[in-house]
């Protein structure tokens, strides 16, 4: 499995990628490899300003549905339209073309609480 270090990732396994006062926001290669073969993702909140740890869609695996928590306050400005037609982009390429949303963030990111690469990999046992 591989945890980019340039990202910060959430107790809940999904990865923020910071650029400037937006975020790319997705799944962890561990989530993804938990889930199984994804074969839907459901992003309805698209111009939502929602705060950290708010659901803000819900990803369809074979095995199982789960949740999907905002790591930071923001607004859902983009939604990745890819995931629509190919939703095994977020098993095949989680950190590149699997991503879920561009978060606007309101200000400066608040990153407390978000997690680094190697404490994510504590997280999951994967030191």
């Amino acid at each position: 499995m591989t945890f980019p270090e340039d990202l910060l990732y959430t107790k809940d396994h999904e990865w923020v990628r910071l650029n400037g006062n937006e975020a790319y926001v997705g799944i962890t290669d561990f989530a993804q490899r938990e889930l199984g073969d994804i074969v839907y993702v459901d992003i309805p909140t698209v111009g939502q300003t929602l705060k950290r740890e708010a659901v803000f869609g819900t990803v369809e695996a074979v095995k199982t549905v789960s949740d999907l928590f905002l790591p930071l306050d923001g607004t859902i400005s983009e939604v990745n339209e890819q995931l629509a037609q190919h939703p095994e982009l977020v098993n095949q390429d989680p950190y590149g073309k699997g991503w879920m949303i561009k978060i606007q963030l309101d200000g400066s990111p608040v990153t407390e609480g978000l997690l680094s690469a190697a404490d994510y990999r504590a997280l999951i046992g994967d030191s």
